[in-house]
């Protein structure tokens, strides 16, 4: 069972540990030279940012979520912890503040694609690029009463 926490300054590099791994797990759509930009652009801005952590019985990191407002900015789970429902309590914890929801999932992430249409979210709209202009297509994603 995992427990919901806030984020402290000491957890940051942690959650780009689990940002790493968890990118190299599920996203090996990505190009080499991407991958590298991307995690710069984390490292540059995760360990100062105020997250939602997913601890285990040792109070160590096994999750983490973003979240502003209504939209879930980022989920990235520690792969040893895939299939374990560490998404699902993170969702849950956002879903309880705020009952719509909305994310964005690269489509090419088939299984993260799969997890948020288990939970019930369903897609609102699509884009061919990213945040950052690069050609990896989002899915739109929403949660709640006023799909």
């Amino acid at each position: 069972m995992v427990h919901i926490r806030q984020s402290t300054p000491a957890d940051g590099e942690r959650a780009v540990q689990i940002w790493c791994d968890a990118v190299d797990a599920t996203h090996d759509f990505l190009s080499a030279d991407d991958r590298v930009a991307i995690e710069a652009e984390v490292r540059s801005f995760l360990p100062a940012a105020p997250f939602w952590l997913a601890v285990d019985s040792t109070d160590r990191p096994v999750g983490f979520m973003l979240l502003d407002g209504s939209s879930m900015e980022a989920l990235f789970i520690d792969p040893a912890h895939h299939g374990a429902g560490v998404g699902r309590a993170l969702v849950a914890h956002a879903l309880e503040r705020h009952p719509v929801l909305t994310t964005e999932v690269n489509e090419q992430n088939e299984q993260a694609v799969g997890f948020y249409e288990r939970l019930g979210f369903v897609a609102v709209g699509r884009s061919e690029f990213d945040g950052q202009g690069r050609a990896y297509p989002l899915i739109h994603l929403r949660f709640g009463s006023q799909i």
